[in-house]
């Protein structure tokens, strides 16, 4: 008799367990974040959605290593975020694409690159395999300012890939773009993590985004952060943009719209 192989063990990538934020301000502390309990898998899509001020994009900095918290333990593939980041762990897009102007796009895209000290040829295969990889071939010798706003931040992401770290931060990348831009983006960013499998952290306000693009959508409520539910999305792999005309995208928005308001008795 056979047996069947035992599926692989889901491993743990981000984890934080009471983790606690309080900023000290001239006017006093403020609580950013309370009690925060998450575990993100390996290639798991979740998006942080709450109101404005609930702490998404600071958890995020704090998984990053760019804010410290006051309580609490956060651990980044076994380590503290700042070893992660020594260890090269993750790449992180922010809401504005940041790229030079008096660098093009490729430029942009091997900044890193060099400061990593990756020989010449290498920075040039990498280069070219993410501007493939974000539908951006051919655009290399561009310079930001000739490229539209979408597709700068596609070379943000592009960036943030090239020393192929497997998790990618994104603080609302696509926040500041129209609503047609957004959707493509959309599409381009889900069809991106199918190819890669990489871990990815992204923080939204948008309910339909995080319904569309996520494995997982947590959310927060107002100041103090609390994360008031997880959702687990039961929506199939592949997701074309008419999905979120359908009573299954519809029932996991109503969800997080649910949250949302529970979230309210915490404030």
């Amino acid at each position: 008799m056979t047996t069947a192989a035992a599926a692989p063990a889901v491993q743990p990538v981000v984890v934080t367990r009471g983790l606690d934020l309080t900023f000290q301000t001239n006017d006093g502390p403020i609580e950013a974040l309370k009690q925060i309990n998450l575990t993100v898998n390996q290639g798991d899509f979740v998006s942080f959605i709450g109101p404005s001020g609930c702490g998404k994009t600071t958890l995020l900095r704090v998984a990053a290593g760019l804010e410290s918290p006051s309580a609490g333990e956060i651990t980044v593939n076994g380590m503290t975020p700042d070893e992660a980041r020594k260890h090269r762990a993750y790449g992180y897009v922010f809401q504005a694409a940041g790229l030079y102007p008096w660098r093009t796009i490729a430029g942009n895209i091997k900044l890193p690159l060099e400061i990593m000290k990756y020989s010449r040829a290498e920075r040039e295969e990498r280069a070219a395999r993410v501007l493939e990889l974000v539908d951006l071939a051919g655009f290399g010798k561009k310079f930001p300012w000739q490229l539209s706003g979408g597709m700068q931040q596609r070379a943000s992401i592009a960036r943030a890939l090239a020393f192929d770290a497997e998790i990618l931060f994104m603080d609302e990348p696509f926040g500041a773009l129209d609503e047609i831009v957004r959707d493509h983006l959309n599409e381009q960013l889900r069809a991106l993590w199918q190819r890669t499998k990489k871990t990815i952290g992204f923080v939204t306000h948008s309910i339909p985004e995080a319904a569309y693009l996520s494995t997982r959508i947590v959310v927060m409520s107002p100041r103090p952060g609390r994360i008031t539910d997880v959702i687990e999305n039961p929506l199939p792999d592949e997701r074309p943009l008419d999905i979120r005309d359908t009573p299954e995208f519809l029932a996991v928005t109503h969800r997080v719209r649910e949250g949302l308001r529970a979230g309210h008795a915490y404030a």
